[in-house]
């Protein structure tokens, strides 16, 4: 009798998005990988990369928690933002820990690989570069627009998005586990500066699109002020294709759930609106199902569904 193996998904973002797909992933007997973007400048992450010239840590410690599997308490000791102190302020204490394990390893995809023993991750997290990234945006009147943090307050409409320096390389196991993945996952997450900062990592954009692993891309369900608006699904794989320069998906899953009222008033205060579904007129298998949630007034995606969607794209053995 053959044993059965474990299916290897690769998720490829950032942000708030990854984290909650994780949460949902997680919870099943699945070979994941988090490919995780670090293009952050903002916040503590930021400070800590200007001052310790190390790459960001924030949103790998939100992948390393989601995925972690230990008590509750030790998860939110490491997600605790100290909201006050000289110096500490600010701070989360998952992104110091991740700062002094990479002083104590002399390196932070080290850091990152003994964290993970100590919160009993379900899953490797490896960031999309093992040094800081700079992200640029080109703005459709021609100005340029350097940083992640600075690009949504810009107030212009982005043409594309680019990296510095250029000679970037991915770990040899990001490489792999986009080669052996038996699905490939893009988001959700903010579009120009949690997706595509990854994707534009010169070797991992080329695996992903020579993969022979089915590729999808789950849409946002709002737009984002600053990034994506009035943007519609089919604006949302464009924008994907054309910085990758081939249309490489092979799926889109879109929210059709109704998004009440008291809600889109809140996120017009956000310039934010529901992204329209226009794909199907994008030739790609359209997957579309109500996957909307709240947190707190706050639209996200509902995590156990997005996650029974996916398995539902695994090839069948």
């Amino acid at each position: 009798m053959r044993d059965k193996r474990a299916a290897k998904i690769v998720v490829i973002g950032g942000g708030t998005g990854l984290p909650v797909l994780l949460r949902g992933l997680k919870q099943h007997d699945l070979d994941l990988t988090a490919i995780v973007t670090v293009a952050d400048d903002g916040g503590s992450s930021g400070r800590l990369r200007d001052e310790l010239h190390i790459p960001p840590p924030g949103d790998v410690r939100n992948v390393l928690a989601a995925l972690s599997d230990v008590e509750p308490l030790i998860v939110e000791l490491f997600q605790h933002r100290f909201q006050n102190g000289n110096g500490l302020s600010g701070h989360s204490l998952g992104n110091l820990i991740l700062a002094a394990l990479t002083s104590i390893t002399g390196d932070f995809v080290k850091a990152i690989r003994e964290m993970s023993k100590v919160l009993n991750v379900r899953g490797q997290v490896l960031p999309a570069a093992n040094k800081s990234v700079v992200l640029h945006a080109e703005m459709e009147d021609g100005s340029i627009i350097s940083g992640e943090s600075k690009i949504p307050s810009a107030g212009k409409k982005i043409k594309r998005v680019f990296l510095t320096p250029e000679d970037i390389e991915p770990l040899p196991e990001t490489v792999d586990a986009i080669r052996r993945a038996d699905l490939i996952v893009i988001g959700p997450g903010s579009l120009y500066t949690s997706i595509l900062p990854n994707l534009l990592v010169p070797k991992i954009g080329q695996e992903v699109c020579k993969a022979k692993a089915k590729k999808v891309y789950i849409c946002n369900i709002m737009t984002q002020a600053g990034e994506t608006p009035h943007y519609t699904v089919s604006d949302h794989v464009k924008a994907l294709h054309d910085h990758l320069g081939v249309p490489f998906l092979d799926a889109v899953i879109v929210n059709s759930g109704a998004i009440p009222e008291f809600i889109c008033r809140r996120y017009e205060e956000e310039r934010a609106e529901p992204v329209h579904d226009d794909s199907g007129t994008l030739g790609l298998q359209v997957i579309r199902d109500d996957i909307v949630t709240y947190d707190d007034g706050v639209i996200r995606h509902n995590t156990g569904k997005v996650a029974a969607l996916l398995l539902g794209l695994l090839p069948r053995c």
